[in-house]
């Protein structure tokens, strides 16, 4: 439905207009985004309001749905697309609009904020059997009833919570999923983890079931993995055979934490985003914490990001364009335009546009809807399907690490905050990374799951770059002025010593396990 509030006999929308290239005007709502912490505080972030009384207005319908009525203290959201913005246009979207619409992402030092995502497995303790969709839907009612969040339904079926700026919502094999709002401090951050863990055992202690962290299902195979009852995995389901050998692993098996940042400029999205991809194996190595499958050692110490890499080149990697003089915007936009679909969502319902792009969209060329034209909704759903190591939307993603225990929750941010939010430290991690090759960062990239910290790499091993780029991040937080360098510490011994949580829990399981798997739902349980 289109944002639209009526009151008498006017008709209130509240817009932002930017201009294109052509000097066309291009209306559309100030965008957010519920996936990560671009959250918007009821339906829209508005930046203006325009009453119209009389006048025809032209509006390109979105497909969300409005909040209906309160149920036991909670609101009941009915099924939505990964964003939920109202799109108002007078003309066709061009690519200029959307190179404009990452551009828009731009803010000021002072307002950039820290959005921090984690995801977990939850099973049953008794048989340590994944946690079935009965369950977490029970999970979720419990969650919303005591603690007053809002319910996202997907049909019949509760598939998320949202309150204020955060979100949960359920991966394809029902790993539970934590969207941080946007924080300005790390001890906020650590504040709102541990808020919702205690929230979540709460309810869980009551239904005999724990949440793992770690970054690969240790013990089930994909046959044990519940499949969660949502429209757009299905597509993905069904899509992801044809381009890898290891995408429905990804979907049903692994899980992540990430934190996404601000930039306020093209020049300083383009530094943060070479530094990012650059370190993005040290982050892997540094967090690498999934060295089991099917209750054996798989010989990878990040088997989650081994996965990565033959699930769908087409949208993964490390994006060697990222590191060309002409990298920006429209680069970015160029390369998402001719990465495939998966989905349009039109009328509460996905649409499979597998194997078409988003150029043919902005053509009007989609088999599955042909004719129709896209909004910046669409764009923004398309997005959010591309997965490379960094990802740009109106903020940059971090998506290296392995899951893991809730110190390590707190630690990834801390480490990419310190580094990325501090001129001084991000601009010693561009001279120290200027001269690396696009061959060493790929390198990097395909043997750090395997031997971590300890891969060879010029003269000496990763671990040695690795100690000096935690000391950045270390002093780039100090400079912060928020006493936040503690969080750190989970990290500190693992450029110490080279050892990764991985290879811990290797000894573990060669030692007092006696090679016995169930043992790591203990350690790991949060």
């Amino acid at each position: 439905m289109a944002l639209i509030t009526q009151t008498g006999s006017s008709y209130c929308i509240r817009t932002e207009m930017f201009q294109n290239k052509s000097g066309q005007n291009v209306v559309f709502s100030r965008a957010t985004n519920i996936e990560a912490y671009k959250m918007k505080e009821s339906f829209i972030g508005f930046s203006s309001l325009s009453c119209n009384s009389g006048r025809k207005t032209h509006i390109l319908h979105t497909d969300n749905a409005g909040v209906g009525q309160k149920r036991c203290h909670s609101v009941i959201v009915a099924a939505s697309p990964p964003t939920e913005d109202a799109v108002i246009a007078t003309e066709p979207l061009t690519k200029e609009d959307l190179v404009g619409y990452l551009a828009s992402g731009c803010k000021p030092k002072e307002a950039w904020r820290i959005g921090t995502e984690h995801e977990k497995f939850g099973f049953e303790l008794k048989t340590l059997r994944p946690m079935k969709y009965e369950q977490i839907a029970e999970l979720l009612n419990g969650i919303s009833e005591r603690f007053d969040w809002d319910k996202v339904m997907e049909g019949d079926n509760i598939i998320g919570l949202k309150q204020g700026k955060q979100s949960i919502s359920l991966e394809p094999g029902g790993q539970f999923e934590l969207s941080g709002a946007p924080l300005e401090t790390l001890h906020q951050t650590c504040a709102e983890v541990n808020s919702h863990l205690y929230q979540v055992k709460a309810v869980t202690e009551e239904m005999g079931i724990g949440f793992l962290g770690i970054g690969f299902q240790p013990k089930w195979g994909l046959k044990d993995i519940p499949i969660m009852p949502k429209g757009r995995y299905e597509i993905m389901r069904n899509y992801m055979p044809k381009v890898g050998t290891l995408g429905l692993d990804m979907m049903f098996r692994t899980c992540t934490v990430q934190v996404n940042l601000d930039f306020s400029s093209e020049a300083d999205m383009i530094r943060k985003f070479r530094a990012g991809l650059a370190l993005q194996p040290i982050a892997t190595a540094l967090f690498a914490n999934s060295p089991f499958t099917e209750g054996k050692p798989n010989g990878f110490l990040s088997m989650r990001s081994q996965i990565w890499t033959d699930t769908d080149n087409n949208r993964t990697g490390m994006l060697p364009f990222v590191f060309d003089d002409s990298f920006g915007f429209e680069q970015y936009v160029d390369y998402a335009l001719d990465v495939p679909m998966y989905f349009v969502y039109r009328n509460n319902k996905y649409i499979d546009c597998t194997g078409m792009t988003f150029r043919d969209f902005l053509a009007g060329k989609l088999r599955c809807i042909p004719g129709e034209l896209p909004t910046l909704n669409d764009w923004e759903n398309h997005l959010t399907t591309i997965f490379p190591e960094v990802r740009l939307k109106r903020y940059l993603e971090m998506r290296g690490a392995d899951g893991g225990p809730w110190r390590r929750l707190c630690a990834l941010p801390a480490f990419w905050v310190g580094i990325l939010y501090d001129e001084v430290s991000l601009q010693n991690v561009l001279d120290i990374t200027a001269d690396w090759t696009l061959e060493e960062r790929e390198m990097l990239r395909n043997k750090v799951p395997i031997t971590g910290l300890k891969t060879p790499f010029r003269d000496g091993l990763l671990k040695h770059v690795a100690q000096d780029v935690v000391k950045l991040a270390k002093d780039g937080l100090e400079r912060r002025g928020f006493k936040e360098s503690g969080f750190l510490n989970e990290v500190a011994e693992v450029v110490r010593t080279g050892v990764t949580p991985a290879e811990r829990l290797l000894e573990l399981y060669n030692g007092k396990w006696e090679q016995q798997i169930d043992p790591v739902f203990e350690e790991l349980l949060y």
